[in-house]
């Protein structure tokens, strides 16, 4: 088994930058929009449902969480959602694309500091077009040795990705703030994964912690530099 740890991964949206917050504020926007048809939690539960339903065909990201509120709306209005909400909840769609990109507290200091001694690459799931801008906007984006924008994260998109990375997925880190997308699969084709925890997150990407040897945790980016120089 390699022993030496040769390459570093980040997820990109609430690991490296802000992301999950400005679907909350869209998605409170969208309750107001909508108070005068169904409380709160109604209105959240059937949004959720829509979202599992389209991932398959929109994806991650904003557009495809545009077209979920917009059938939310028609659904929980018997098809009598006014014109005026649909139009609102495509301005804020367009306002989250258009939204400026913030570095979460760490982001940079860490991945210059992996990025001295290890290969580093920057691997992030969603809209093509939306996560090239955000990296632009970041700064980041020359100190990556490569980048991954993918439709999912599946233990198959780890295993090809790392399958060609400095001594395969074994010596290899993942790090993100989903349990479900950026730990439990690139641990299971048998690399590294780290959980920096968000203070907000999409119901869809809650998982227990895996009970692995190669599982770790920290509470922020800052700790990133110290773990990867005590495992190699």
């Amino acid at each position: 088994m390699v022993k030496i740890l040769r390459t570093i991964a980040f997820d990109a949206d609430d690991t490296l930058w802000h992301n999950e917050r400005f679907f909350h504020l869209t998605q409170q926007r969208f309750a107001d929009l909508l108070a005068d048809y169904v409380p709160r939690d109604h209105l959240d539960a059937h949004l959720l449902e829509a979202e599992k339903r389209n991932i398959g065909h929109y994806g991650f990201g904003v557009k495809g969480f545009t077209l979920s509120m917009i059938e939310t709306a028609i659904e929980v209005t018997d098809g009598h959602v006014p014109a005026s909400v649909i139009s609102e909840l495509l301005h804020a769609g367009r306002e989250m694309l258009d939204h400026p990109m913030e570095l979460l507290p760490h982001a940079r200091d860490a991945v210059e500091a992996v990025a001295q001694s290890h290969h580093v690459l920057l691997i992030t799931k969603g809209d093509l077009l939306h996560q090239e801008r955000k990296l632009a906007q970041s700064g980041l984006g020359d100190l990556f040795d490569g980048v991954e924008i993918v439709s999912d994260k599946q233990p198959a998109t780890y295993a090809r990705i790392f399958a060609r990375t400095p001594g395969g997925p074994e010596a290899a880190m993942m790090i993100g703030n989903s349990m479900k997308s950026d730990v439990i699969p690139p641990i299971t084709v048998g690399a590294w994964g780290v959980h920096v925890p968000h203070d907000l997150a999409w119901d869809l990407e809650h998982a227990d912690p895996p009970e692995a040897a190669r599982f770790r945790e920290l509470p922020d980016l800052s700790g990133l530099p110290d773990l990867v120089a005590a495992l190699g």
